[in-house]
């Protein structure tokens, strides 16, 4: 017998068909086991925040293939620099099942590269846009120790402010590096759309390299969006922690140029795995009413803390 669970489902998302959606009467999340095992919508009122590339719709890899981009509410592993092409786990095709009320449970194939399988568990509250978003990543690999880490890359619509807190303490002089041009990275940048106020790192518009990384060990950040939503992402620090990509990152943040997208990254420390061990990593997402500030205006820290700190 079929257990059926409230706030779960099946339905077609941007080209695919048969996904998982979790929803209450405040949030609707849609999954896209069909390929890369994300996140194809996350939204309040009929209104998705993430990025979805129509060009991408209903796409379908396969072995051979070329790798071409995944959607919306990515996840990944890392360290960036170091992991060879995983086309299996980046845009291959997971199983999927609903595990509760407002539950599910993505699962990868083996990457052959890598030898790494990886578990997605999502998890929507009853009442609220409150999403747990659990990554469990397992060494398959028989006799090989592997040392890697949690990687998230969701993408969100463009045109708002990222808002990240930056603590007491930075290895970086300015508080965040750039990455570029080319494989430079500044370790004292300066550009006139990011700036340090408050104790906090705004970045109000695309600087001129779109790759930004931070080692905040505070544990969120925030995208404000100019219909006055706040995008939330919270995740457990670890400062007695090595953080293995290449430049010790624990968030990043990659804006591009035309301003159509902006991807929101918290990154995990290093996970020494031994054959068959596996670990994981929760980012905790929110969808939080939120003024936007007039143009002119600043946005106004003690209230975006205060709404945090509410949540958190």
């Amino acid at each position: 017998m079929t257990t059926v669970h409230p706030g779960t489902g099946r339905t077609d998302c941007a080209g695919y068909s048969d996904c998982i959606f979790l929803e209450n009467e405040i949030a609707r999340v849609v999954l896209g086991h069909p390929s890369g095992g994300g996140i194809l919508e996350y939204s309040h009122g009929g209104e998705n925040v993430l990025f979805f590339d129509p060009a991408q719709e209903g796409k379908i890899w396969k072995p051979g293939n070329p790798i071409f981009g995944p959607k919306a509410g990515r996840f990944d592993i890392g360290p960036e620099k170091i992991l060879p092409e995983h086309p299996v786990l980046w845009v291959g095709e997971w199983s999927a099942e609903i595990t509760g009320p407002r539950s599910a449970k993505l699962t990868s194939q083996v990457d052959p590269k890598l030898n790494v399988q990886l578990v997605r568990e999502f998890r929507l509250d009853a009442d609220s846009s409150h999403l747990t978003c659990r990554q469990t990543i397992i060494n398959k690999a028989p006799d090989k120790v592997q040392r890697l880490c949690h990687w998230s890359r969701t993408l969100a619509r463009g045109g708002g402010i990222c808002v990240i807190p930056l603590g007491d303490y930075s290895r970086f002089p300015n508080g965040w590096v750039m990455y570029g041009p080319d494989d430079v990275i500044q370790y004292q940048p300066e550009d006139p759309n990011v700036r340090i106020r408050g104790g906090f790192l705004e970045i109000l518009a695309p600087p001129a390299e779109a790759k930004l990384g931070m080692d905040s060990m505070e544990g969120w950040f925030a995208y404000l969006m100019p219909d006055d939503w706040m995008f939330l992402k919270s995740f457990v620090t670890h400062p007695d922690r090595v953080y293995n990509e290449i430049a010790g990152l624990t968030v990043s943040i990659w804006a591009p140029a035309d301003g159509s997208k902006i991807e929101l990254e918290p990154i995990g420390p290093m996970e020494v795995l031994k054959p068959g061990k596996s670990a994981a990593f929760e980012e905790e997402w929110w969808l939080l009413p939120f003024q936007f500030p007039e143009k002119g205006s600043n946005v106004d820290l003690e209230a975006l803390e205060q709404a945090v700190r509410n949540e958190l």
